[in-house]
């Protein structure tokens, strides 16, 4: 599981822009948007919490999964989102991680096909790094799939080759930040094994839908996590314009 080289072995994919786009994706580059302005604050105490710019940093701050209380919330969205936003940054490199392996999507939405990852590399630790992570025509963007689907994958999360594997993301890049899209916390066990890992966790709760005392639930199941702050999506304004809302405690 060792990655004694850099990235440079990696094998470069080149991302779907136009679908992207369509699907109300960021894409970089293109004319400055509501969306991009968003997530703009939406990063910003995720990346203090990155550099130590609060009372006290928490352990493995630059690993942050996102996640959901129920599937159909906008957690994969924001996930694909915020890794684009942070590396349109000067200071940070961007790992997404697909860990929904129950249900991975976050690939094919932004038009690459699956392949080997994040679940071959737990199956078999002798892999190297490298040989699955996939860099990307977005600078500073650099993916690792959910590999071939397990009908092991909680006990694969919860295993020490997985811990492993986390302390190696969080250390070896300095500037790198890794953001897990993740199963809903609430029908699988998946998240709840990672949350335990994670430096921070990022709640999405879609407005007007999402009840609160589900909302409770699911905090409940990450409240070991040092930092956990949640994302009021699909918000209507007053203008019925839909808009992420800013984070609450």
């Amino acid at each position: 599981m060792t990655s004694t080289g850099d990235e440079r072995k990696s094998r470069l994919v080149e991302l779907d822009l136009m679908k992207m786009a369509r699907c109300g994706l960021l894409v970089p580059g293109h004319p400055r948007s509501q969306l991009e302005e968003e997530f703009r604050i939406i990063k910003r105490p995720l990346l203090e919490n990155v550099r130590g710019q609060t009372a006290s940093r928490p352990k493995r701050a630059n690993i942050i999964m996102v996640t959901s209380a129920l599937p159909g919330e906008g957690k994969t969205q924001t996930a694909i989102n915020l890794a684009v936003s942070i590396a349109m940054e000067l200071d940070h490199t961007v790992l997404l991680v697909e860990a929904d392996v129950i249900r991975p999507s976050a690939l094919e939405r932004m038009g690459i096909p699956a392949s080997k990852g994040l679940l071959d590399m737990l199956t078999h630790p002798e892999t190297d790094l490298s040989e699955v992570l996939l860099k990307t025509n977005i600078p500073k963007l650099t993916l690792l799939p959910a590999g071939t689907s397990s009908s092991r994958s909680t006990e694969l999360l919860a295993s020490g080759a997985m811990d492993k594997l986390l302390e190696e993301l969080a250390t070896t890049y300095p500037d790198r930040v890794i953001i897990f899209d993740t199963p809903p916390l609430l029908p699988s066990t998946e998240s709840r094994v990672l949350a335990t890992s994670m430096g921070q966790v990022l709640m999405v709760v879609e407005a007007g839908k999402t009840a609160l005392n589900t909302v409770k639930q699911a905090f409940a199941t990450v409240e070991e996590c040092p930092v956990v702050m949640s994302m009021l999506n699909k918000y209507t304004g007053p203008k019925g314009n839909r808009a992420y809302g800013y984070y609450a405690p």
